[in-house]
């Protein structure tokens, strides 16, 4: 570092804080250790006494900390997010839009196991809302090797850290299974905690109906709900192993593509997710959902974890439901605080 006059700092990287005492006010840095200083700091440094300042001489590769988190920022940001400002060697991220947040943990952890820079974020795979904050980010010494952060744009590519997939417009229809609803014996109080968690991520619940506990007929709604341009059903009731529970039958009979019935997750270990390919076209990706009870009288469950990834468009593989396993035990706490909670992390 060295002495030079605050009249001739502009642009200089101050090595220490400055502190501005106001008797009865004030007593706190004015500016800190790492600021850049800047034409209009010159009459508040000259105002607390600093006629000169001890600042950073620049070195050929180093970057300051500012810089660099910069660097960190074009490989961390993807669409629709916001950054702020870089201060003290710190910027953050916040969505713009609701969706889910995806995140390239190889590259995440990759990062962090340089040293000397820091991306803490939120957990990957859950919903965001425009405003949330997603992830901050610096380095931790005043300057740092330019090099090491040329590193880190060779290791992260072009692809960014964080993406957000924002929730698609999709309309859902519900097939209530089981005889003693299909008949009037009890009240259906299914649909109703259904309706409200599709809602929940912006789907539109074009309808529902109730089905007996057959095969044929439940295979025969859910594909009356695609033929009237469901882009998801959601069938509930009759997922275990009993003899008398078809469900999963008939959405194998719908269904193009099974990917799981049985999940690593409590509750909801009978959960079933088949896809379903669009008319008049190649692609499968119309899911048909299988809930367990447990999803009528638990507060979360599965679906609360897998929804917002269907909504956004994730088509779902074994693998992601194998991995739930950590994590995928609900402690059922008196007062729920999900997703602030351990629940599918």
């Amino acid at each position: 570092m060295k002495l030079i006059r605050t009249e001739d700092a502009v642009g200089s990287v101050l090595c220490h804080d400055i502190t501005q005492i106001i008797p009865g006010v004030v007593k706190d840095a004015v500016f800190r250790k790492g600021h850049v200083v800047t034409e209009e700091d010159i009459p508040v440094l000259l105002s607390v006494g600093k006629e000169h300042l001890y600042v950073w001489e620049k070195q050929e590769g180093m970057l300051h900390e500012n810089d660099a988190a910069e660097v960190l920022r074009q490989v961390c940001q993807g669409e629709y997010m916001k950054a702020s400002e870089a201060k003290e060697g710190k910027i953050e991220l916040t969505a713009e839009e609701d969706g889910l947040l995806k995140i390239d943990r190889d590259k995440l952890n990759a990062v962090n196991a340089m040293g000397q820079m820091v991306l803490a974020s939120r957990h990957g795979d859950f919903p965001v809302k425009k405003g949330d904050k997603i992830v901050g980010m610096r380095v931790v010494p005043l300057i740092i090797e330019e090099e090491k952060m040329n590193r880190v744009k060779e290791i992260c590519g072009e692809e960014p850290v964080f993406q957000i997939l924002p929730f698609r417009k999709m309309k859902a229809g519900i097939i209530a299974t089981g005889s003693e609803v299909y008949r009037g014996r009890i009240e259906d109080k299914f649909t109703p905690v259904v309706k409200a968690k599709l809602e929940e991520c912006g789907v539109e619940v074009i309808g529902h109906v109730l089905c007996d506990d057959n095969a044929e007929m439940t295979t025969g709604a859910i594909n009356d709900w695609l033929e009237k341009g469901a882009d998801m059903v959601v069938c509930t009731g009759g997922m275990s192993v009993d003899p008398d529970d078809r469900t999963p039958l008939a959405i194998r009979n719908a269904s193009d593509e099974v990917v799981t019935y049985g999940a690593p997750v409590l509750p909801g270990a009978m959960f079933m997710l088949a896809y379903k390919k669009r008319k008049d076209s190649d692609t499968v990706d119309i899911p048909i959902v299988g809930l367990p009870g447990c999803v009528m009288y638990s507060k979360r469950t599965i679906f609360d974890l897998v929804l917002p990834r269907i909504v956004a468009g994730e088509h779902l593989s074994a693998e992601d439901f194998s991995m739930l396993g950590e994590g995928g035990l609900c402690l059922n706490c008196k007062v729920c605080t999900y997703p602030n909670c351990g629940f599918g992390k």
